[in-house]
């Protein structure tokens, strides 16, 4: 595996990398907000321990208590740097988030799902300070939740909820003046590539530079003032030094660009980042998906990113490895990270290692203008964190209608989705946008299908000519295409939900899959190889097999939750050859 030049073991944001940091993650003093004030709260006195990042929920915390708790606290001891400022990270907490220092209320945010970070220098005292963090979770469905149950049990598909800090929490040192945003958009056409950039302190007297190496040989820099509160420059990365003057990224060939960026304040360096990019284009052109000018096949696997230790946070940056390396061995060329955004070490290593992932907004399950208001602003939050990504291809707003159940005919919902489609657009013009995917589409560039058949024949049969689908010509299915007032439009067709075959001949708990179930290694291999051939008969461009690994009470895994495999990893891979 080759790693890009900015890699730092376990740094939590590998695209956007600076040496001059400490990682919070571990064990932190903790307690319910039924158990403790806030004033002890505020003071360090709480009375459980906890390991961060996992939530109390999880039995990797130290605590593994399923329960609902609406309010927890977390504290410990942290100190600056002398004559630096001191920002603190926290890449995920669940759901509304508040931020003290010495008993002083640093900030708040709302949401699951997106990075929020604090300068805290003038919080500081000395060399002990006490960070407290508060986190309120609602388990109502107007939340972002994903996945997330939101009854005192799990039901249906809807799993144990989780609640506080589950992603990183660390600080970084950095001067009084340096790099807050970078937004790098390579282009394929010009065999460009352009950085859009900001400074917390903009003036005429701070410059940025940004020097583009490939394997180690220097490319292209440029030196651009840092005057306005949005910068940017573009550079040509057509080069003598390579065989092919340029390099692309592909599944097969996961090629990426180093790029050092140095701030300077007076012709002083005060800020040093490290990143990278893939120069690559994944577009819809009429009804195929091109990656580099070139028909891609989607060959996807529904990953819900769950572990049985340690719920949504993968145990280390190991096991995310070994997620896209199994999938990857199984066929798959690209992972639907289903009603989750994952850590961005996965990203990073999906970057460097060539496989496709869909990102997908984590539903609410309610319907209001209070939700629409948190869904604009968490997903506008999720694009603009995790644009830079190669691997990153697809944007996914909805799933099934949930937290939209009315779109087909409520013209309300149908705008929202559309809505967002084009804000997304408005930020992101390399990649598809998806605005509800499996069925009742509002404006979309691909037309997703959820189909959990169990017969290859007889899903075959539904599909056998896609345009009589997508004219509504389904008798038998249960849902349409398109919203009231949208229809296809000639985009590309994939089927990103079917198969679920549960494998219930080794299991007798209480537990589910789509249709009736397997009993043994021969029949599931039968099952699988009948539906994969089914979906590869049609005129689509490709398809998403449900799911990588059981889940809790779902046992329709191509791997078990602990990630042995049911059956032989090669079978799999034959199947999707």
């Amino acid at each position: 595996m080759k790693h890009t030049k900015c890699y730092i073991p376990e740094y939590p944001r590998p695209q956007f990398v600076r040496a001059d940091w400490q990682n919070l993650c571990g064990e932190w003093d903790f307690g319910f907000g039924e158990e403790t004030s806030e004033k002890n709260a505020l003071d360090g006195k709480l009375s459980r321990k906890i390991i961060v990042p996992f939530s109390y929920q999880s039995k990797a915390s130290g605590i593994g208590l399923e329960e609902h708790h609406a309010l927890v606290w977390y504290s410990r001891k942290i100190s600056g740097k002398p004559g630096k400022r001191t920002v603190l990270n926290i890449d995920g907490a669940d759901y509304e988030t508040s931020v003290f220092v010495n008993g002083r209320l640093v900030g708040t945010h709302v949401g699951a799902y997106s990075r929020f970070s604090f300068d805290i220098t003038d919080f500081l005292a000395g060399e002990d300070n006490i960070l407290t963090i508060r986190c309120s979770d609602d388990n109502h469905p107007i939340q972002v939740r994903g996945k997330q149950r939101w009854e005192n049990h799990n039901f249906g598909c809807w799993y144990v909820e989780t609640t506080g800090i589950y992603k990183s929490v660390w600080l970084e040192y950095v001067d009084d003046v340096y790099l807050t945003n970078l937004k790098i958009t390579p282009s394929i056409k010009d065999y460009s590539v352009r950085f859009d950039f900001a400074v917390n302190k903009p003036s005429h007297d701070i410059e940025v530079k940004f020097a583009i190496s490939y394997d180690g040989k220097p490319i292209c820099s440029a030196r651009v003032s840092a005057d306005d509160v949005d910068n940017g420059v573009s550079l040509r990365l057509d080069s003598r030094e390579l065989t092919y003057q340029v390099e692309h990224w592909s599944v097969g060939n996961p090629v990426l660009y180093d790029v050092d960026i140095t701030v300077y304040n007076n012709d002083e360096p005060v800020d040093s980042v490290g990143s990278y990019f893939g120069l690559r284009e994944y577009v819809t052109k009429d009804d195929k998906i091109m990656l580099n000018n070139v028909p891609f096949y989607a060959r996807l696997v529904l990953d819900q990113g769950y572990w049985p230790e340690s719920g949504l946070t993968p145990p280390s940056e190991e096991a995310i490895i070994n997620d896209i390396m199994l999938s990857k061995e199984m066929g798959f060329n690209g992972a639907r990270k289903h009603q989750k955004v994952e850590d961005e070490r996965y990203f990073y290593y999906a970057d460097i290692l060539g496989f496709t992932v869909w990102c997908e907004l984590p539903s609410n399950h309610w319907a209001s203008d209070k939700a629409s208001k948190h869904i604009t602003r968490e997903w506008l939050d999720i694009v603009t964190q995790n644009y830079n990504h190669p691997s990153l291809v697809t944007w996914v707003i909805f799933n099934e209608s949930w937290g939209v159940r009315n779109i087909m005919v409520n013209p309300e919902q149908s705008n929202l989705a559309t809505g967002l489609y084009y804000l997304t657009k408005s930020i992101d013009s390399m990649r598809p946008v998806i605005s509800n995917d499996g069925w009742m589409h509002a404006k979309s560039d691909i037309l997703t299908l959820h189909h959990y058949e169990q017969d290859g024949e007889k899903l075959y049969s539904f599909y056998d000519d896609i345009y009589k689908l997508v004219e509504g010509d389904i008798t038998g299915y249960q849902h349409l295409p398109y919203a009231n007032g949208y229809e296809y439009e000639g985009q590309p067709i994939i089927m990103s939900e079917f198969g679920g075959t549960a494998y219930v001949g080794e299991t007798n708990d209480v537990c589910w899959g789509y249709g009736n179930g397997v009993a043994n290694d021969d029949e599931y291999i039968e099952r699988l190889t009948s539906l994969v051939e089914a979906i590869k008969r049609m005129n689509i461009s490709g398809y998403c097999y449900t799911q990588i690994t059981d889940v809790e009470q779902e046992v329709n895994g191509v791997l078990r939750a602990d990630r042995t495999p049911k059956v032989a990893l090669e079978h799999i891979k034959k199947i999707n050859s």
